[in-house]
């Protein structure tokens, strides 16, 4: 009686072989063929586009620089301003929405 399996055949670098060896192990496998056809038939790529993530960063880094600006100020003269304090709390709640935005896509993968 033949066998009714088939080989494929892929080409990687001893690099990649070690990490799919390494991903194999973390996920319990010792049979390396188990593993590379569970990855085949059931495994799945996930591509995320983070460039809301960056925007959200931009928008940090600009907040952060705001604050230590007005504590600068506030330093110096002895006062803060409502219109800054007012300013950061908008930088505030449009960073907060960014994320929510952006945790609410990640909750439909």
């Amino acid at each position: 009686m033949a066998s009714d399996k088939v080989r494929i055949f892929v080409k990687m670098t001893p690099e990649e072989k070690a990490k799919i060896r390494e991903r194999m192990s973390e996920a319990g496998f010792k049979n390396l063929s188990a593993y590379v056809r569970k990855m085949l038939l059931n495994g799945y790529v996930i591509n995320l586009d983070l460039s809301d993530v960056k925007e959200v960063l931009r928008l940090l880094r600009i907040s952060s620089n705001n604050l230590n600006q007005y504590a600068k100020r506030a330093n110096e003269t002895g006062s803060i301003y409502i219109t800054d304090i007012k300013e950061l709390q908008e930088n505030q709640k449009e960073i907060l929405e960014a994320v929510g935005d952006i945790l609410e896509r990640l909750s439909t993968l």
